[in-house]
């Protein structure tokens, strides 16, 4: 299964053909930026999923409306679509219900088009409409492994001959106050740590508190072998292995046994020895249980293999995307086998003893080449995904 360059919409990150002239390098860049005017009234989570797909689509060479249309997919993970809209629908709301007397009586009266907005395949029907794309696809919101089982049924699709071709995007934008209030009774959010709130998520350290918030997108182009060497396609990765198990023990405590479980599907269907894993991103949300539990599960996958396993968690600097962590992790594996380089756990000063393994802490390492990587994504309800990509074999 060959996976053209993925490209991830977070914050400032564009593809080279569609870099924009900013004054400030370092600012955030708008999603309605980078689209059309068609695509303004989308929820944010929306944007950045098209963001994200007119990207991937960009680097992969694919024209709007492909002849094959019929058989390219869309697959889509999303954890929960249309927050800014719900939000600002109730904001609305309320502040109108507790207004002036003109105002109470408009206090139902909101966008038409609401309703739309808010749907958690809003994203999927941007991004077919757009492209032309109408072969099979869904949209699949599974919390925090949303996309990276999008991207294993789509490669599944692909492999079983019900599609050539699949553009798997994840996207999630909860950055709103009703979505902070709720994550925060969960008691997972981090801490300020002291001085300094951007070192508060702090995975598998003994001072983790729990993780950050963020919100992006990242999107992938798959297609088959036979369909990449007719076109002339450039893939930069095979993805080779899935596994998605569930842990049927509790709604938000995780399970060594099912991450477990996950792992070694990804690794049967890959044909691969954990020792063939050269890079593994870890779900690694800086919980206290978390992090702990996952430890756990890739000792028991990797066994004597896992003491010399590089891995990290990238959460520490991007945040965690929910539905769209899947997709921007898997295609950050794919980046450090392409580049030689594994990105490390950010703010890991003091590593926990409970979680004994090499999780390259505060500095990049240089790998060198390597062969194939893991990405792991674990969720509430006890929804466990694991992706495996290889370098492409000529």
């Amino acid at each position: 299964m060959t996976t053209d360059f993925p490209t991830a919409s977070l914050g400032s990150s564009q593809a080279p053909s569609q870099r924009l002239e900013h004054k400030n390098p370092d600012s955030p860049v708008e999603p309605t930026t980078l689209l059309g005017s068609q695509e303004a009234g989308l929820d944010r989570a929306a944007q950045l999923g098209m963001v994200a797909a007119q990207q991937a689509m960009a680097d992969a060479g694919i024209d709007l409306h492909p002849p094959d249309a019929d058989r390219f997919g869309v697959f889509v993970g999303i954890g929960f679509a249309g927050a800014h809209t719900l939000d600002a629908m109730f904001a609305r709301y309320y502040t109108a219900l507790y207004g002036s007397e003109q105002s109470r009586k408009r206090a139902t009266v909101v966008h038409p088009l609401s309703v739309p907005r808010m749907m958690a395949n809003a994203v999927h029907a941007a991004v077919s409409l757009r492209y032309g794309l109408r072969g099979m696809g869904n949209t699949y919101a599974v919390a925090c492994a949303s996309s990276a089982v999008a991207a294993g049924e789509a490669m599944r699709a692909i492999r079983h001959g019900y599609l050539d071709a699949a553009l798997v995007v994840g996207a999630e934008s909860m950055l709103t106050p009703g979505s902070f209030v709720a994550w925060n009774a969960l008691r997972v959010m981090a801490r300020v740590y002291g001085d300094d709130p951007a070192a508060s998520c702090r995975p598998f350290d003994r001072e983790r508190s729990g993780f950050v918030l963020g919100e992006g997108a990242a999107a992938l182009v798959l297609e088959s072998d036979a369909r990449a060497r007719s076109r002339g396609g450039r893939p930069h990765a095979e993805l080779v292995g899935y596994g998605a198990s569930s842990d049927a023990h509790h709604l938000t405590a995780p399970s060594a046994q099912g991450q477990a479980a996950a792992m070694r599907q990804a690794l049967a269907e890959a044909g691969l020895e954990p020792g063939q894993i050269g890079y593994l991103n870890a779900h690694g949300t800086a919980t206290e249980a978390g992090d702990v539990v996952e430890s756990q599960a890739i000792l028991d996958v990797f066994g004597a293999a896992a003491a010399a396993l590089p891995i990290s968690s990238t959460k520490a600097v991007h945040g965690h995307l929910i539905g769209a962590g899947g997709a921007v992790e898997l295609a950050l594996s794919i980046l450090a086998m392409h580049k030689g380089w594994a990105p490390p756990t950010a703010h890991l000063e003091d590593p926990d003893p409970r979680c004994p393994l090499d999780y390259l802490p505060l500095n990049a390492r240089e790998i060198g080449p390597i062969d194939a990587v893991m990405s792991n994504s674990f969720a509430f309800g006890g929804s466990n995904a694991s992706l495996i990509a290889r370098r492409v074999r000529h």
